[in-house]
């Protein structure tokens, strides 16, 4: 009978310390409880394997701790986001409570000195390698959430470093600031590609873009699916021919900003202001707009151009002359392989005019994930030299 009574309190016992349900609550938990739920996501999600496989070889000695130790430590200071000075883990590597957190050892945290040496060690080489991990993890993402329809941002991130002193590779940008400037696709609100560069490096510098938008498209031709429709939006700082025979010879459609040419408001002025189509977002703004041709003077053919011009945001009407206006470039809807395999995805509306609109708009959406990127690592860098501060 009592082993019986001791068993039966037992079981009891376990299943009071189960989990049977998650609720809010009205206790202060703290900023680092979540850093143990950041380590088993990072765990979960298998990435520890390709980190070690990729830059394994920095550790040149068994001495020290191991690159993923230092990758798991880095990324936690960067969630943790207490502070942003490297000198802040020498404070954390006497912190047991912290230790015990992420699940490292008190005498595994590393010290500042530890990081940045860990920091210095990445050749040029190796933060290219970061653009393969990007590149995994977004397809990965492809696999899980199987989209229909990809529809992927390109646009470049002015980081402002106008206060360092002799930092390699801060140079003016185009908003008056010196600083770095790196060129980023992002996918929703995560970025899946990105060439880290000076301020001075414009949005179509060099060969970057095209290069960027073969590799991504290639990969996802090759590791998801061979005809899934995938689309491009860009703003007028990357209109170039060049850029649009790659999307026409990849069969990937785009939706890019063209800059107002003094024809252009020509062709605007003169439109029949009563033969315009309107087009209203969620956010309770009109936009007034009309479509024609257009083949800038070396260009091979005409594309399908759509003139924007807002008419008011929500109780606030713009008058004539003092409108936004905005004009768009893309190969939709004009006969191409893009056309048919939108309509095969059951994404036909994306040849209409009022949804291409409606996606170049959504631009709005590829900024924020800039402005998270900067508030979640800060955009002033810490480092001297350019690779330390590209890898950071």
């Amino acid at each position: 009978m009592k082993k019986k009574k001791s068993r039966q309190s037992r079981k009891s016992k376990e299943s009071s310390l189960k989990i049977h349900n998650i609720e809010t609550t009205p206790d202060k938990l703290t900023g680092r409880a979540g850093l143990a739920f950041i380590v088993a996501y990072l765990d979960a999600i298998g990435i520890w394997p390709w980190v070690e496989r990729w830059f394994g070889g920095i550790r040149k000695s068994q001495k020290g701790l191991g690159v993923v130790e230092l990758f798991k430590q880095v990324f936690c200071f960067m969630f943790d986001g207490t502070s942003r000075r490297l000198t802040y883990f020498d404070h954390l590597a006497k912190d047991k409570g912290y230790a015990g957190s992420i699940e490292t050892k008190t005498e595994n945290m590393a010290s500042s000195h530890q990081i940045k040496r860990f920091f210095k060690s990445f050749a040029w080489v190796r933060i290219f390698i970061f653009r393969w991990l990007l590149q995994k993890l977004f397809i990965w993402r492809l696999q899980v959430s199987k989209p229909d329809v990809i529809d992927l941002g390109l646009d470049t991130m002015v980081m402002d470093n106008d206060d360092a002193n002799r930092r390699h590779g801060v140079q003016p940008t185009y908003k008056n600031k010196k600083g770095f400037q790196p060129l980023q696709m992002n996918w929703g609100r995560f970025i899946i590609d990105a060439v880290f560069r000076g301020g001075k490096k414009h949005s179509n510098h060099g060969n970057s873009v095209e290069k960027m938008i073969r590799k991504v498209v290639g990969k996802i031709r090759k590791e998801y699916r061979k005809d899934v429709p995938i689309i491009i939006r860009m703003d007028s700082g990357f209109f170039d021919q060049k850029i649009y025979e790659v999307c026409e010879s990849l069969q990937i459609g785009y939706i890019c900003g063209e800059k107002m040419y003094k024809d252009v408001k020509e062709v605007a002025g003169n439109w029949n202001s009563g033969d315009c189509k309107r087009f209203n977002s969620h956010k309770n703004q009109q936009w007034e707009y009309f479509e024609f041709g257009t083949k800038r003077d070396n260009w091979k053919c005409f594309r399908r151009a759509i003139y924007c011009r807002f008419i008011h945001d929500g109780k606030q009407l713009y008058l004539p002359g003092m409108r936004p206006d905005t004009i768009m470039i893309t190969n939709i809807g004009q006969g191409q392989p893009i056309d048919e395999m939108l309509i095969k995805a059951g994404a036909g509306q994306y040849l209409k005019a009022d949804h291409i609109v409606a996606c170049y708009h959504n631009r709005g959406s590829d900024e924020l994930v800039n402005r998270a990127l900067k508030d979640f690592g800060h955009e002033q860098l810490p480092f001297k030299r350019f690779n330390p501060n590209a890898a950071r």
